[in-house]
């Protein structure tokens, strides 16, 4: 657990300076429109959000709460792996050290 709580940190940090550049110097439709017209853009897109759906499912399976799941899931798939990363951090956090919780949350 003591590694993976700056792994999680350290993905917070480089999702939030990405997500940072890409609105602030990115323009999202003509770049999007770009990216969706390549076969490998549609590959990497495609993995992305099959990899949010995964991610996502873990989370409806541990939480207590399905509206604060939901939210979860809408963070994911509009914020990516910035949202994955501070749930992990929150819940390692919340886990007290304890895999079972960290992975099963209300399950465990």
């Amino acid at each position: 657990m003591k590694l993976a709580k700056p792994i999680s940190i350290l993905g917070i940090l480089a999702m939030a300076a990405v997500l940072v550049n890409g609105f602030t110097r990115g323009d999202f439709s003509r770049e999007g429109s770009q990216l969706i017209a390549m076969s490998w853009g549609i590959v990497s897109l495609v993995d992305l959000y099959v990899g949010f759906l995964l991610f996502s499912m873990w989370i409806i399976y541990r939480e207590k709460s399905l509206p604060v799941a939901i939210l979860w899931t809408i963070a994911m798939m509009t914020l990516g792996f910035f949202a994955g990363s501070l749930y992990v951090f929150l819940n390692l956090q919340g886990s007290d050290g304890d895999w079972k919780k960290f992975f099963l949350g209300k399950n465990a």
